[in-house]
């Protein structure tokens, strides 16, 4: 891998190379999410993502100088597209004591951080839709490197283009109605601590958070769908809020055309998926949440999660789904009803 400059010069590079919409665009109706959505590409993925799983990274152990490498250059891009951090906060971290993140498994981790961004709605900025994904992976064992490119750099970088995405929609007088915080939480791989500790010391009122769409390993397929990785696990939608589940479908059918996979959404699948992501945090406390997923593959918690795995036109797609189901969200009159306990 190359050094962290040189990655950072290539991510400069790509990003002044792409295709993104100029500011003084202003053709497209709010209603249609399409020239947004295409903004997301498989090229940005890809530079963002060999820099969050670079070895330069060191797997991004929670609490870990790795880790606060990669969180540097999350803000760092967002400070590149114009996105603040939230109303109410004074910097991108929501700091977590080692005490906090330590006390549930008598571990040994040192303090950390979730980082948030931030695009405040136009007409109802005080109802909040987080998107999450964790950025903490698990580090370095007997010298190896574990990168996580899949888990979960996939959906850490997939946060940086739905942002962006919405930023420029703003800036052509399309911002969303209702305000949008971007939540890279830490500590999952070590039990779901950083969206825990989100949800129990909220910026925004959890009354207030009308949905979580969480994204934690949209880069690869399993082994379910080897003939195709046009698909996603849609896990959660309609646990809490049928409402939720009819705009992934609807605005599936839509834009991006997946094949929508629920059969990790079966409360009685063993593998427990449903409680085993940071949605989870938001579901309990009764805020309607979905969960994206790609499913397991062969190298889920191997050193061999690298970039050089991540399918990117399938990341792109699972990316800009995440998007059109937010737009929906944030532009609809009404917040997603919950009619579910």
């Amino acid at each position: 891998m190359k050094k962290i400059l040189s990655l950072f010069v290539i991510a400069v590079t790509f990003s002044c190379a792409s295709s993104k919409i100029t500011t003084t665009d202003t053709t497209s109706a709010v209603s249609d999410p399409t020239k947004y959505m295409n903004t997301i590409t498989a090229e940005e993925l890809k530079t963002h993502l060999y820099i969050v799983a670079s070895d330069e990274m060191e797997g991004r152990e929670t609490g870990s100088p790795g880790q606060k490498k990669a969180g540097q250059y999350l803000i760092s891009q967002y400070q590149k597209n114009g996105i603040p951090f939230p109303k109410g906060a004074t910097n991108f971290y929501q700091p977590i004591p080692a005490a906090y993140l330590n006390a549930k498994r008598n571990e040994n981790l040192a303090d950390s951080e979730n980082i948030w961004a931030y695009i405040e709605g136009s007409e109802k900025p005080n109802e909040i839709i987080v998107i999450s994904a964790h950025y903490d992976h698990v580090g370095v064992h007997d010298g190896e490197i574990y990168n996580g490119a899949d888990d979960d750099g996939s959906g850490t970088v997939a946060l940086l283009e739905i942002a962006e995405a919405f930023e420029i929609a703003k800036k052509q007088g399309h911002g969303p109605k209702r305000s949008i915080l971007f939540l890279h939480v830490t500590g999952e791989e070590h039990g779901l601590h950083g969206s825990r500790f989100y949800s129990e010391n909220p910026l925004f009122p959890l009354a207030n958070t009308i949905t979580d769409i969480n994204i934690d390993m949209i880069g690869r397929r399993d082994e379910a769908h080897a003939d195709s990785n046009n698909y996603v696990y849609l896990i959660g939608a309609d646990r809490l809020s049928s409402d939720l589940d009819n705009i992934c479908t609807t605005v599936n059918e839509k834009y991006t055309n997946l094949k929508l996979d629920y059969k990790y959404n079966d409360p009685m699948d063993p593998n427990r998926f449903y409680e085993r992501s940071d949605h989870y945090n938001f579901a309990k406390h009764g805020i309607p949440s979905v969960f994206l997923f790609n499913g397991v593959h062969a190298d889920y918690h191997k050193k061999t999660d690298t970039p050089d795995k991540i399918e990117y036109d399938a990341l792109t797609k699972r990316a800009q789904f995440a998007f059109v189901t937010a737009w929906e969200l944030a532009n609809r009159e009404n917040r997603p009803i919950v009619d579910k306990k």
